[in-house]
């Protein structure tokens, strides 16, 4: 994984711009998800008042039971508070107790039908003032594709999409955010990846300001170019008992690795987060197996032996 680098000061205004670009970028999505599943967000705009341990307000979407989404939820979140928690200082210690300043927008879509994927994406600012200095900010993101069975052009697809979103910032940065996001959705416990990854960024601002908001805004703004038509393409495929089972059980390897290892879950729940929109990203049915093991040769195993192997999708 790269290291941080430096936070960049954040000029006037600057709040209100990434805010601005946000909470479009959550309608822009969210539309595209009601246009293919025909059913109408809950939109769910949330406060959290003056005195408790983390201030602010945002904005939960989300749609359930739909025929394409049995769960799809999009949310838009601004919130401070009064010291960043341990999971945003372990790469910053000296950043430790600062006040801080967090934005962003965090999706997860969990499809009905088997054959199309789950689907992560986030970006984010965060913004905090070490005693006596002035406001730095830094940038997160990225997004990964979870396949339940694998289809290599949706894979090629995907990250396709994704190295064309971040060429304009340098032919460095999507190998690196790949790399970067094979390591990062990898659950250590099960010596396993969650799925064929795509790219993720953290504690990012070596570009400016400017610059790095231009390459989070532009991973943004590829997402629906690169999901929505691997969904369209997958959604009335035929699935019976057998691949139904699969998805769920697949599906407690998502909520394993959000509870146990994701950053973004443990900030929100460390710093005081709702826990409502923290856990949106879970999947309304799950199951587990004990010691669950794929038929030899059935599609199945072919997700593990030809899809949750690190590989050049690109």
């Amino acid at each position: 994984m790269a290291s941080p680098s430096a936070s960049v000061q954040a000029p006037s205004g600057a709040i209100h711009t990434v805010r601005q670009y946000l909470t479009g970028l959550q309608s822009r999505i969210t539309a595209a998800v009601t246009a293919m599943d025909g059913t109408p967000f809950l939109v769910d705009h949330w406060t959290k008042p003056a005195g408790e341990k983390l201030q602010g307000n945002g904005i939960t979407q989300i749609l359930e039971g739909g025929p394409v989404f049995e769960r799809a939820g999009c949310g838009f979140s601004h919130v401070t508070g009064p010291q960043l928690p341990p999971s945003a200082t372990q790469h910053r210690p000296e950043l430790a107790g600062a006040p801080f300043e967090a934005m962003g927008v965090s999706l997860v879509f969990h499809p009905r039908n088997p054959y199309v994927p789950t689907v992560h994406m986030n970006v984010r600012m965060l913004a905090a003032t070490p005693a006596g200095g002035e406001p730095v900010c830094w940038f997160g993101g990225g997004m990964d594709l979870t396949p339940y069975y694998g289809f290599e052009e949706d894979a090629v697809h995907f990250h396709r999409t994704c190295r064309a979103a971040l060429a304009p910032f340098g032919d460095d940065k999507y190998p690196r955010f790949k790399q970067w996001c094979d390591q990062y959705f990898f659950l250590k416990h099960r010596n396993e990846p969650r799925g064929v990854g795509g790219v993720f960024f953290d504690d990012f601002s070596e570009l400016g300001f400017d610059n790095s908001f231009a390459m989070m805004s532009a991973v943004g703004d590829a997402f629906v170019d690169a999901y929505m038509p691997i969904a369209e393409r997958r959604r009335h495929l035929p699935y019976g008992e057998r691949e139904r089972a699969f998805q769920l059980y697949r599906r407690g390897r998502y909520v394993e690795f959000n509870l146990v290892w994701d950053r973004g879950t443990h900030f929100g729940l460390q710093s005081g987060g709702r826990s409502e929109s923290i856990l949106l990203s879970m999947p309304p049915l799950v199951s587990w197996s004990y010691n669950h093991q794929p038929e030899p040769g059935s599609a199945e195993h072919r997700l593990y032996s030809e899809f949750l192997v690190p590989r050049d999708w690109a």
